[in-house]
Formats: structure tokens, sequence, C-alpha cells
């Protein structure tokens, strides 16, 4: 079982629409199992960083198969330190992201960044809802 580009687009179709709704702008970025970019998008207006954190964070999530909030517990742990560099500093620990997990199966995740932590994390679930019905 794989994510396909036209879920990936979907949920992130519906998580912008959730940001739009929230009155924010983020970047969001909808991710593989493997932590590969799907799709991205940074929303007009949003900062230039937003959509590289976005997909660092739907990286790390998708590595654990768990939400960015509760990695950031793991962040010191010597595991987590030694996975992050060899991520290249490609994982973020940061609250944002949640992974999409269908039928026991980790299929990827997708992470927002720019707005305050707790509203990344709801964009990013709208976009979640969307693929796992």
């Amino acid at each position: 079982m794989s994510l396909s580009c036209a879920q990936a687009e979907n949920a992130l179709r519906i998580a912008k629409e959730k940001a739009i709704e929230l009155g924010v702008v983020v970047g969001i970025a909808v991710v593989d199992a493997r932590g590969d970019l799907l799709c991205c998008v940074r929303m007009d207006g949003a900062r230039w960083y937003t959509a590289d954190v976005a997909r660092s964070k739907a990286f790390a999530s998708s590595t654990w198969g768990k939400t960015t909030k509760d990695l950031r517990e793991l962040a010191d742990h010597p595991v987590t330190r030694t996975v992050t560099a060899l991520g290249n500093d490609y994982i973020t620990p940061a609250q944002g992201a949640v992974p999409i997990i269908k039928d026991g199966v980790i299929l990827g995740a997708i992470g927002a960044s720019g707005a305050d932590p707790e509203s990344d994390e709801i964009i990013s679930q709208a976009g979640i809802d969307a693929i796992v019905k």
C-alpha cells in the first residue's frame, strides 16, 4: 500500500483550505513513507522557509510514525539525534506534522509550518483526514 499522487494532492488541497479557514498562511508538505516529497505548497505571503520546514517536519513524522508534537519529547535522545544526523539534519521534531497511517501501515506524513504549532498540526490533521476516512 502506498500514497498516490492524487491522494497527496487532495490532502494538500484540504490542508490549505483549513489554513485559509484559520486565517493563516503556511507552507504545507506531503511526503511518502520514506519521507520523499510528493507535493508541497507555500501559500501567498508565507515566509520563504515555511515549505522546507513543513517538509522536514513531515519527514520526521513519517520516519517515526508519530506526530512531531510527540517527537519533541524525544528530540534530545541519542537515537533521535543520530537519525537526525543521518537525515542530513533534515528532520525537524517540532509540532506541526502528523503521520498518515491506514490499516496500521505508515503511508507518509503531512507537515505544516508558518502558524503557531497547534494550528500547524490542525492544518496537517485536516489533510490526513482526507486520506484515512
